[in-house]
């Protein structure tokens, strides 16, 4: 008896050695991954304000002259104009699409459905350098290589989608009665998607303009494929201002990343303002149990 107690202890000390060491293990982790992605945003954002940086932990002087620089030789505004007008283009088109999709997909059922949710998966999920050089084909084909509107399309190809499976959630969730209800007081399928589940989609609809936002404001390949002189997105002219031929100063390079980052930033907390990715999952997986149910 004896025996069998002092093995039942030493199995619980073993067993929360384990588990003090997996949380050390994991605590470390998240440690050191913050720790690499401050030291990396902190080096930007120190070169952007010093003189002269070749030695020592800090640089020799200060300045703000290279974010005038940046804002008025890589014409900053411009870019940030164009990368807005894009976004924002690109977001009602998703919305305005992806809406009635989101419907469609959250209220029939039809063989193949799960079919057709892997497809809408595939562009979000496969990297976008493995459809985009034939997709940048078309576009240059249809003669929308470096305009805007081809920039446009090539970012709706993962945008819809992503709307599309941000909104069903929000539509499931929501009780079919209602819809019935309505259309026994006369009510068409126009009426009902605009004056009752539009109201009930808002938190829906602005996560998925957000989201889409954050994503097209962040977009390299596709846009970087078949940009041009006037359609150019502040993060495709960053990395040509880093790659291109010729000398420039890398503190000017810096500020534009400042600038660049500050945009980012500023969009992902406005989306996370609106956004509780928690509650969108709790709301799929409520969904998910009501119907095993």
């Amino acid at each position: 008896m004896i025996e069998t107690q002092v093995k039942l202890e030493e199995k619980i000390a073993g067993a929360k050695f384990n588990l003090t060491l997996k949380r050390w293990f994991i605590w470390g982790g998240i440690v050191f991954f913050f720790l690499n992605l401050l030291g990396v945003i902190g080096t930007v954002i120190i070169s952007s304000f010093g003189q002269e940086w070749f030695s020592g932990w800090l640089p020799h002087g200060w300045t703000t002259s290279f974010y005038i620089m940046a804002w008025q030789n890589y014409q900053v505004y411009g870019l940030l104009r164009v990368t807005l007008e894009i976004a924002i283009t690109v977001v009602l088109i998703s919305i305005l699409v992806g809406a009635p999709a989101a419907y469609a997909l959250a209220r029939r059922k039809f063989p193949g459905k799960k079919l057709v949710m892997l497809c809408f998966l595939l562009p979000i999920m496969l990297p976008p350098i493995t459809y985009g050089i034939p997709l940048a084909t078309f576009i240059y084909k249809l003669h929308l290589g470096g305009k805007i509107l081809g920039v446009i399309v090539v970012n709706l190809v993962p945008a819809i989608p992503f709307v599309i499976l941000v909104l069903t959630p929000f539509i499931e969730q929501i009780d079919p009665k209602l819809e019935a209800a309505a259309r026994m007081c006369g009510a068409n399928t126009r009426q009902i998607f605009i004056k009752i589940l539009m109201p009930l989609i808002v938190p829906g609809l602005l996560a998925a303009g957000l989201l889409v936002l954050v994503q097209t404001v962040a977009l390299f390949e596709l846009t970087y494929l078949v940009s041009g002189p006037g359609s150019t997105t502040l993060v495709v002219a960053l990395y040509y201002a880093v790659f291109a031929s010729g000398i420039r100063p890398y503190q000017a390079i810096s500020a534009m990343a400042v600038f660049y980052m500050l945009t980012t930033l500023f969009i992902l907390i406005l989306a996370l303002r609106y956004v509780n990715p928690t509650q969108m999952v709790t709301q799929a997986n409520t969904k998910r149990n009501s119907d095993n149910h």
